[in-house]
């Protein structure tokens, strides 16, 4: 054995990045491998999704992608010559009310400097050969450079892709199936459009076309082609041709064809064993999840391994990985497969018949506010967790990603939103007291929460009160604010370092607090 690491991440995709880092930042040591030499030079993943967004806003690295990338701010649907109707992402409710168009190389590249600037590094042209699980952890054999060298690890993250080596190696198999149809992506500027560059657009014709907005007025174009030795740009031009009569594609780069599967792992656990992103499930390309659900994965395992690590909880905590995050990924690929269902359809009365179903969602405001929640990846709900509990209320439910773009006010008076509360590496405590609660009483609560060493993983704890007549030392929410979110006489809020709400509670505050720490097992 040449060295030891508290947690071996095998794959620097942005998963494994992502997760490494968040590792790092927690204090965590960690050894994250790659068999690459270097990063990719193009990678044909576009889309970063508002709720992806919101994470690299938690982790202060919204920013650099933001000026590198193209707001997408809806997606609209086309078949047979007209529209069909639009993704508004406006009534997703995030601060993030669009998708953005940046090329996948880079989102790691900015992930890349997240890991730098904490003090990692990704170890490049180093490939897993074999793991062995031992007492006092997993021994891992590497290869690089024909040297073989060994490590051992208490945790090992497979965040190595479809073929993933970890995943073999650990022996969970996949259920799934290969997407018959291939795919087929190139960069390209198209000459002659008239339309907005700040959109994504797909086509269900015979040949279905999806146009993803990059910067620099430039598009990924995705297409399922019409043979195998087809060509690419006249493929596309076939079907867009109906809608942008003259268009010219103009600087084609990148022109690739490539097969997608959809699987999911049966376990994202064995043992010191995780998987995550690729390795854990693929999807279709159509709807652009996939890398944002990789990343929703490293987001959601990196504080539950954390504390694993730390010694504050027990590994059991870990099984909540694979409680909350298969059933995400299910989801995912099931969505995928009815994309590709409706790309798929030939017949002439069906195609009739599914457009004018699609024309129907977006003629519901209900079914068109769905979409546009689902499509930024806002819909994700944890509520069937075993580490979630308390009151159910339909306003705002445990294992509910607390709302985005809710004003709030700091002690200080300062204007900010309710999530602002929230963002930080621990969980947080939010009080939150009606119009109608006496301030003093809030306060006496707020103090017994304090008071109680139940809950270690705690970082933070916060009072906030809807009433009118002054803040007197706590933040201040609106009483529409509190109405929106069913506070009580004063609900308890705890909010997990993922964003999620772990615990409500609308009465016995401090002792539903103590049952929740015993939940995580602290």
């Amino acid at each position: 054995m040449d060295a030891a690491v508290t947690v071996l991440v095998v794959g620097a995709g942005p998963t494994g990045l992502l997760l490494a880092a968040e590792l790092q930042r927690r204090g965590v040591d960690c050894l994250l491998i790659d068999a690459h030499e270097s990063p990719l030079d193009w990678d044909r993943a576009t889309v970063v999704h508002p709720r992806s967004l919101e994470i690299f806003d938690a982790l202060g690295i919204v920013e650099p992608l933001l000026a590198a990338g193209v707001k997408q701010r809806l997606a609209r649907i086309h078949s047979d010559g007209s529209v069909l109707g639009d993704i508004d992402l406006a009534l997703c409710g995030s601060r993030y009310a669009f998708n953005l168009g940046v090329s996948e190389e880079v989102t790691e590249a900015v992930l890349t400097d997240y890991l730098t600037g904490l003090g990692g590094t990704v170890t490049r042209a180093t490939r897993l050969v074999s793991l062995e699980e031992r007492p006092d952890g997993v021994l891992a054999t590497m290869e690089s450079e024909g040297a073989t060298t060994q490590v051992l690890a208490q945790w090992v993250v497979g965040c190595d892709g479809n073929r993933s080596t970890v995943r073999t190696l650990a022996g969970i198999a996949r259920d799934g199936h290969d997407i018959a149809e291939p795919w087929a992506v190139f960069d390209t500027t198209v000459g002659g459009w008239t339309q907005s560059y700040e959109a994504n657009y797909a086509y269900l014709d015979a040949i279905p076309v999806i146009l993803t907005a990059l910067p620099d007025q430039r598009w990924r174009v995705y297409l399922r082609p019409s043979s195998d030795a087809s060509d690419l740009t006249a493929d596309a031009a076939i079907t867009l041709g109906r809608y942008v009569p003259g268009l010219r594609f103009e600087d084609v780069a990148n022109p690739t064809r490539f097969h997608c599967h959809t699987t999911v792992a049966r376990s994202f656990r064995v043992g010191r064993l995780l998987l995550a992103g690729d390795a854990a499930h693929t999807c279709s390309p159509a709807q652009g999840h996939g890398m944002n659900t990789g990343l929703q994965d490293a987001f959601n395992l990196s504080w539950k391994l954390a504390l694993v690590c730390q010694g504050v909880c027990p590994d059991t905590l870990l099984d909540s990985y694979d409680a909350e995050r298969r059933p995400v990924a299910q989801l995912v690929t099931a969505s995928g497969d009815a994309a590709e269902s409706l790309q798929s359809v030939k017949d002439p009365d069906e195609r009739r018949a599914r457009d004018a179903a699609i024309r129907a969602v977006f003629a519901d405001p209900t079914s068109r506010h769905h979409e546009a929640v689902a499509e930024a990846e806002l819909d994700i709900d944890y509520g069937g967790s075993p580490i979630v509990m308390g009151d159910r209320h339909t306003a705002l439910a445990p294992g509910q990603r607390l709302p985005d773009r809710i004003a709030a006010r700091a002690a200080d008076g300062g204007a900010c939103m309710l999530n602002d509360f929230a963002n930080r590496p621990g969980h947080t405590a939010i009080l939150i007291g009606s119009p109608s609660t006496p301030q003093e009483e809030l306060a006496q609560v707020h103090d017994a929460i304090r008071s109680r060493p139940g809950l270690a993983v705690l970082e933070a704890s916060f009072a906030l009160t809807a009433r009118p007549d002054g803040a007197d030392g706590h933040g201040r929410v609106e009483p529409a604010v509190a109405d929106r979110l069913g506070v009580g006489a004063i609900t308890l809020l705890v909010v997990r370092p993922d964003g999620h709400v772990g615990l409500r509670a609308d009465a016995n505050h401090a002792d539903a607090l103590e049952t929740y720490g015993a939940l995580l097992g602290v």
